[in-house]
């Protein structure tokens, strides 16, 4: 038996970047940073890709600082270098489960600063 699952929770470094194919498929990409225990050290950074439904939640709930929490699997992406002919890698985080995470208040004040209408 094998198993490979990755659960996360951190908050978002960048807003989602979608990707739609032509199949119809869409995908998202998003950093993930998720701090340690230990308050001197910085947090681990993470890339997170989204496909599917859960993309277009992403995109349509999720920006830069949210608190989410993620459920998926390691995977590795390898490519070559352009410049170098090198083979390089890059750990990614496919995600299946997304949690919106946060109080309620963030969410209003989310809300406020977005809104540009009685100011």
């Amino acid at each position: 038996m094998s198993i490979n699952v990755v659960h996360l929770v951190g908050r978002v470094g960048t807003d989602p970047d979608m990707k739609y194919f032509d199949s119809g498929n869409v995908k998202c990409r998003l950093t993930l940073a998720v701090d340690r225990r230990r308050k001197d050290s910085g947090p681990d950074w993470f890339n997170l890709e989204l496909w599917g439904k859960t993309a277009e939640i992403a995109n349509s709930y999720v920006r830069k600082g949210k608190q989410i929490a993620v459920r998926g699997s390691l995977k590795l992406d390898s490519w070559n270098d352009r410049s170098t002919g090198v083979l390089r890698s890059s750990p990614v985080i496919n995600v299946e489960d997304l949690q919106l995470l946060g109080s309620k208040r963030d969410s209003e004040a989310e809300m406020i600063n977005n809104d540009p209408g009685e100011f």
